[in-house]
């Protein structure tokens, strides 16, 4: 048996964009444009590579944030892509029989069978798959936050010699982690690992945390958002019930707000929203100090916010014609 180390990079058409308005046959995340995989072997040597270009059939124009990271253009893809069901049986080709995938993290594998059934093609090769990251976790520190792959080759002492965000660069780094990780006792111990996960955080903590919490079953952002502000907004020291001010968002479906104790003053509050299986709504709660860097990171963005901003009515837009709608999204010289 031999373990496939695979990352994979996708595009995602851009907010508004007609790209984004097509009604697609599977709902899907992104689609891929690059696959990249290292094998590693029953004696742990990291072995053979492969590496190809997708050309994208729904999302044709490139994300410039998507192309501004991964450094490909539209130019590499039309030139070098294949469409994804000739990709896809490459890979598998190269893959061979007997074989489990490892990611570093969760996304690749779910993008990969979303992008399969988007195209009608067999999941059921990608059924044997670990998340690196739990294995990582369970056999260094024990933590149950999401660590980046640059701080896990910190920790083992790994250099970077391939490029970030691409595709086989990611899966080569990601390959020498796990080659020092005991892969078989990692995936016995799988489920522990994962369920310790689910029972922690996406995402690491930042200094000054005194408390954590995971909460399960909300319908959806508002109601998960408005438990937060309400009956599960508790004092970590009283339990008694505490007052919120504003919910800002940051990325990764975070959000921050700085709650007060009638008798134990402020603290600052940050929560995850993540989809559970089912489709409700999970999240992942931290209590800071009032003190702490997050409390602060609250405070400069509280600073940038219009107190008015909600009260101040928007004007509505007008609407332009053609010739000026063009000229206005024409990419600048």
């Amino acid at each position: 048996m031999n373990y496939i180390v695979m990352d994979m990079e996708w595009n995602q058409p851009w907010p508004g964009s007609p790209s984004s308005k097509k009604t697609l046959p599977v709902s899907i995340r992104g689609e891929i444009i690059q696959i990249g995989a290292v094998r590693i072997t029953e004696t742990k040597e990291v072995a053979d590579e492969f590496q190809i270009m997708v050309k994208p059939k729904y999302y044709r124009h490139l994300n410039r944030r998507v192309s501004k990271l991964t450094g490909i253009k539209e130019t590499r893809l039309r030139e070098e892509g294949v469409p994804f069901p000739e990709a896809v049986e490459l890979f598998r080709n190269w893959c061979g029989p007997d074989i489990v995938f490892l990611t570093w993290g969760f996304d690749d594998i779910g993008i990969l069978r979303e992008n399969l059934q988007l195209f009608d093609l067999d999941t059921s090769f990608t059924e044997r798959w670990y998340n690196a990251q739990m294995i990582f976790n369970a056999q260094t520190d024990g933590s149950t936050s999401q660590k980046a792959l640059k701080t896990a080759m910190e920790m083992f002492g790994i250099e970077a010699t391939r490029p970030a965000h691409d595709a086989l660069g990611d899966a080569y780094h990601t390959a020498l982690i796990c080659a020092r990780l005991d892969l078989e006792k990692g995936a016995a111990e799988y489920d522990e690992a994962l369920k310790s996960h689910e029972n922690g955080f996406h995402g690491a903590e930042l200094p000054g945390c005194i408390a954590r919490k995971v909460f399960y079953d909300y319908a959806d952002k508002r109601s998960a958002l408005n438990a937060m502000s309400s009956e599960e907004n508790k004092c970590p020291i009283c339990e008694g019930r505490m007052l919120g001010s504003r919910w800002f968002a940051q990325p990764g479906h975070r959000y921050m707000d700085l709650a007060t104790c009638p008798e134990h003053g402020k603290f600052l509050i940050r929560v995850r929203l993540s989809e559970q299986p089912d489709g409700l709504i999970r999240v992942s709660r931290l209590t800071y100090e009032a003190t702490s860097e997050a409390a602060e990171a609250y405070a400069r963005r509280a600073e940038k916010a219009d107190p008015e901003d909600a009260a101040r009515p928007r004007r509505r837009r007008r609407r332009r014609s053609g010739s000026a709608a063009a000229k206005a999204e024409a990419p600048k010289e």
